[in-house]
């Protein structure tokens, strides 16, 4: 698995039903390094500190391996990595594969597999069609929250290397299929 996009975004503030939102979930390529620091990705924005960022959240990555099934879905988007609010793409990522609590070198930085993705209206939102909420709850492409355990820069390019499994923990697919049904 290697990062082909790094993504990032600033707060915005926009009008939903009526109500004044703040998300930070219009997320965008950008060129250089970011750093991974123990709760959030430096110089993104986080405008739901209880559903995002923190030290289980710090970095939300997805695969672009998934981003077909919703293009099928979703044809007449403008179609940015980024595009599902993660902060690191890779060319591969498999919710199947992927258990709770395995350890990653990525770059210079060491990250640990925490959880899936639960996504909210504000995925609607990004995608101006509020369908794909549970287009997305009815797919195991849920992306992967990762804990920093040593924080530090990450580059376009850089591969994640497994360090060490936890085979026997619950996948991260199985994590999500059990908070799906709790829903």
């Amino acid at each position: 698995m290697k990062i082909i996009s790094l993504n990032i975004g600033e707060k915005r503030i926009i009008q939903w039903r009526n109500k004044t939102v703040e998300t930070g979930i219009f997320k965008f390529p950008v060129k250089d390094a970011i750093f991974l620091d123990t709760e959030f990705v430096k110089d993104d924005a986080i405008a739901d500190r209880k559903h995002h960022g923190g030290i289980d959240k710090a970095v939300y990555a997805y695969g672009e391996n998934h981003y077909s099934h919703f293009k099928e879905l979703h044809p007449n988007l403008d179609w940015q990595y980024g595009i599902f609010g993660e902060n690191i793409t890779f060319d591969q990522l498999e919710e199947t594969q992927i258990h709770v609590g395995e350890i990653y070198q990525l770059g210079e930085v060491k990250i640990q597999v925490t959880e899936p993705r639960e996504p909210c209206y504000k995925l609607g939102i990004r995608f101006n069609d509020q369908s794909i909420v549970k287009q997305f709850w009815n797919s195991t492409k849920c992306g992967v929250y990762f804990k920093v355990l040593k924080k530090g820069s990450v580059t376009v390019n850089d591969e994640l290397i497994l360090l060490e499994t936890a085979y026997e923990n619950p996948t991260i697919a199985e994590v999500y299929h059990s908070k799906k049904h709790k829903q």
